[in-house]
């Protein structure tokens, strides 16, 4: 979708600017109708949100729709987000694809989890390594799978993306008091799940 355009390249920006800087100058460009800018940060940003939105669907297909559309979001909706709002960009994209992929969650038709989890690569993986990883990836998922969206979307932001609990609370838009009450409620449901699991046989 993104790669058929061909678009020009913004003048160098000062290398000591801080990414959320550079971000922010580059929204406010493509909230002014700037091409370029927008393909900028497409460039930078569309592997992430495909990630992000894979760790929630579990579906390639899915997430790739699901980042193409968040990214035509952003360019729509560019002159609503504010920096100064507290968030930055990569929070708000964040909140973007999180909410597409609890609302796509919600329609019928969605590929099954069985079909399309994913192993990282094992070029150097023993043959045990390979099984282990397989089964101890294929449990997770699952158990993954389980949570409540918003749950799961939690776990993904603070302990995959890394967010602080307030950008997470700001991605989810929910206070950080109900950020942690999720992290609560999802970890114990994991940690009872993957017991379950790998636990002690009698």
């Amino acid at each position: 979708m993104f790669a058929s355009l061909a678009l020009p390249r913004l003048e160098t920006i000062p290398a000591d600017r801080s990414m959320s800087e550079i971000d922010t100058a580059l929204m406010h460009r493509v909230a002014r109708g700037d091409h370029a800018a927008y393909r900028l940060l497409v460039d930078k940003y569309l592997r992430h949100a495909v990630t992000v939105a894979y760790r929630v669907l579990y579906s390639r297909g899915d997430a790739e729709e699901v980042a193409q559309e968040a990214f035509l979001r952003v360019w729509q909706h560019a002159a609503r987000w504010r920096a100064d709002g507290g968030a930055s960009f990569k929070t708000w994209l964040n909140r973007v694809v999180v909410n597409l992929c609890i609302d796509r969650k919600r329609k019928p038709g969605m590929a099954a989890l069985d079909d399309q989890v994913e192993i990282a690569d094992e070029d150097h993986a023993t043959p045990y390594d390979t099984r282990l990883a397989v089964e101890t990836s294929d449990h997770v998922a699952l158990a993954l799978q389980k949570l409540p969206e918003r749950q799961r979307a939690a776990i993904l932001l603070c302990f995959w993306e890394g967010e602080s609990n307030i950008d997470a609370a700001r991605a989810l838009d929910i206070s950080i008091g109900a950020l942690e009450s999720l992290l609560i409620r999802a970890k114990r449901a994991l940690r009872d799940d993957l017991r379950t699991t790998f636990g002690p046989k009698e």
